[in-house]
């Protein structure tokens, strides 16, 4: 081998070791002071506008994106012996509207539904083994997939207080002696302050909290 190949070979190893101690250096800061999963999504506090009588729903011309606040009256239902308000429970932005004008509803029956835009969190479920590395408070850095070249501030708002498959509709039987160990999620609620309107409810999140 000549020496000009020997010294490229030699350089090309120096390099590759290089970057090996820096990929072992990056993992190991990230294991060793966060927590990080990408399952976890953007929600909000849901709200239900109700019709509050059987009856024909009149004035009731509400858009999908419009902004109402708390007690607003949206249209009327008129029974056959009184007309009632149609009003908001809260502040917030229609996001789906079930119902149109001059329609037959029912009591009960949900003709929209409201989501506190300015009030936006992600539930990340972090694994159970990772949940003493957290603590109400801590710092997080999310990125949501509708506005992935954007990092929003948050913190964990709060720790949920049992594992996500307590819960589940048809939860596993492990009577049958074959068990098998799986690890648990835990919801956590993490408040976000600077989100674009371009992060909406329902969408993927990943999440980086900083460890206690």
């Amino acid at each position: 081998m000549s020496r000009g190949r020997l010294l490229m070979t030699n350089i090309v190893a120096f390099i590759v070791v290089l970057a090996l101690i820096a990929g072992g250096a990056y993992y190991y800061v990230q294991n060793n002071n966060y927590v990080k999963t990408d399952n976890a999504k953007v929600s909000g506090d849901l709200h239900t506008i109700t019709a509050p009588a059987d009856g024909k729903l009149s004035g009731f011309n509400l858009e999908e994106g419009k902004k109402v606040s708390k007690d607003d009256e949206l249209g009327k239902v008129s029974g056959a012996e009184k007309s009632m308000s149609v009003k908001t429970p809260a502040d917030g932005t229609i996001i789906k509207k079930q119902a149109n004008n001059d329609q037959m509803v029912q009591a009960g029956q949900t003709l929209a539904s409201e989501v506190d835009m300015d009030s936006l969190y992600v539930i990340a479920n972090i694994k159970e083994d990772e949940l003493k590395d957290i603590e109400e408070g801590d710092q997080v850095d999310v990125t949501v997939d509708g506005d992935n070249d954007t990092t929003i501030d948050g913190s964990v708002e709060k720790i949920g207080y049992a594992t996500n498959s307590l819960f589940s509709l048809m939860p596993k039987s492990n009577d049958d002696g074959n068990y098998t160990k799986v690890t648990q999620t835990v919801p956590v609620k993490i408040s976000i302050t600077n989100s674009s309107n371009k992060v909406l409810p329902g969408m993927n999140a990943e999440v980086k909290i900083s460890k206690n």
